[in-house]
């Protein structure tokens, strides 16, 4: 784990909580200031679930080398 970064546009961000809802590693917590909350990128698995589920399609998950 960590071997990931999160991207997130903030300007297409609209905090609808979907990251939120669908990660099963407690990356996200509840939006803040009506975007996403990033509170443990180091727990991300790279499984996109979050990235799929964004209907702004704001997310983008980026595989370390």
């Amino acid at each position: 784990m960590g071997d990931f970064t999160i991207k997130i546009d903030m300007d297409a961000c609209t905090g609808c909580g979907e990251c939120y809802n669908n990660c099963g590693f407690d990356v996200y917590d509840e939006p803040e200031g009506g975007k996403a909350n990033i509170v443990d990128e180091d727990a991300c698995t790279g499984c996109r679930s979050c990235e799929s589920q964004c209907p702004e399609e704001a997310i983008e998950i980026i595989e370390n080398d």
